[in-house]
């Protein structure tokens, strides 16, 4: 990576009105029942029959599978907004992408049209199955197999923390084909649907934060998956999962972002009402100090994700490095912001009247899943000595 390169990028006018088309449903749709999903932690039904109605529910699809086409950038703007409000709800668009990238990057023709038009038809959903029980940040220790009988594949093994399970119709699963091959280069990528025998997934996690989003273990007990079912080549699985993630770690980012600018928004508001001493607390320059730095670390923030999305459109050569950047520098200052939001508010900051610590919850996950940060950094200390 050469310090002369720079990711350019655009907003435009078709972006701008995206913008205020997502959050115009984020107001009337999505925020009144975000505190309700987070109490119950039922999967947030209306916020998908929302975002359905809009067509943001997977708005990266390309408009040849029946989907709208959304650039990277008009992307994240989506998942943005919608985690402004609900960090859960954000999952539907960020997930879809997650779990349908594999097929976009390496899927035969006859996959992608099975598969992607009821993802972008709202019919189904999509989710991602790489890491297990113990196989997490070492993703190449994976156990789940697949053993060729036929023209078929006989899957078995588990995953673990699969966002959305139970609720997706179709799973991305990872599984080692050749347990006596190089490693990392003995894994394949199929599709596994919610019917297939054999296929189950285990009870809800109980989570600190994103509960209306269910994450739950896939089990697979001699589950038959047609050969065509496999996406990309044999033994390229691993290479594929990884790859997309450098794409999608930019949609994480993505969400940090907004759920950074939700707790920003509802803190100078609170300190626009709230008086001490006589004076709005928006008064006293102590906090106005603070709010400052929170604004200037969202707004930083949001140049790199905006950024690495230009480059995940382009497919740089340098989108690795860009696209942990940007979710390992947006998440992190996520869990700052929401943190200092909740400070700001005081007591009220810390009691679920006020969104700001369900925001604090949520933004912790973003600096875990897709690769923790300290695996992001790695990603991109490689690159920059490579």
């Amino acid at each position: 990576m050469s310090s002369t390169d720079f990711p350019f990028f655009a907003i435009s006018s078709d972006h701008q009105d995206l913008r205020h088309a997502v959050r115009a449903v984020c107001a009337d749709k999505i925020a009144p029942n975000a505190a309700a999903v987070d109490e119950s932690g039922e999967f947030p039904q209306a916020s998908y029959d929302a975002l359905r109605a809009g067509d943001f529910h997977a708005p990266h699809i390309p408009q040849e599978y029946g989907g709208a086409g959304a650039d990277a950038l008009a992307t994240c703007i989506v998942i943005e907004e919608v985690a402004r409000v609900c960090a859960s709800s954000s999952l539907i668009p960020g997930v879809n992408k997650l779990g349908t990238l594999p097929l976009i990057l390496a899927g035969s023709d006859e996959l992608k049209q099975k598969y992607l038009p009821p993802v972008a038809a709202g019919d189904a959903m999509f989710s991602y199955g790489l890491s297990e029980r113990e196989a997490g940040s070492d993703t190449a220790a994976m156990k789940t197999r697949a053993v060729r009988d036929g023209d078929d594949w006989i899957l078995n093994g588990q995953k673990s923390w699969i966002t959305n399970a139970g609720v997706s119709t179709y799973y991305t699963v990872l599984a080692v084909t050749d347990p006596g091959g190089r490693r990392g280069r003995n894994v394949s990528a199929f599709v596994v649907e919610d019917g297939d025998e054999g296929f189950s997934w285990g009870e809800k996690e109980r989570k600190l934060g994103i509960k209306g989003s269910p994450t739950r273990e896939l089990y697979f007990e001699n589950v038959r998956i047609a050969g065509d079912r496999m996406i990309g080549a044999p033994g390229a699985g691993l290479a594929l999962a990884l790859r997309t993630l450098d794409h999608t770690r930019v949609t994480i980012g993505a969400q940090a972002l907004g759920i950074a600018q939700g707790a920003l928004d509802h803190a100078v508001a609170y300190m626009k009402e709230r008086t001490q001493f006589g004076k709005h607390l928006s008064e006293f320059q102590g906090l106005q100090f603070m709010v400052a730095d929170m604004a200037m670390e969202i707004e930083a923030a949001r140049q790199l994700v905006y950024a690495a999305a230009a480059r995940s459109e382009r497919d740089d050569p340098d989108l690795a490095f860009f696209g942990s950047a940007a979710k390992c520098f947006a998440s992190d200052v996520a869990m700052k912001v929401t943190t200092d939001a909740v400070q700001l508010l005081g007591g009220s900051g810390y009691v679920r009247d006020h969104p700001v610590e369900r925001m604090m919850r949520d933004a912790k996950i973003t600096q875990i899943y897709e690769g923790t940060n300290q695996i992001q950094r790695i990603v991109m200390a490689r690159q920059i000595f490579s």
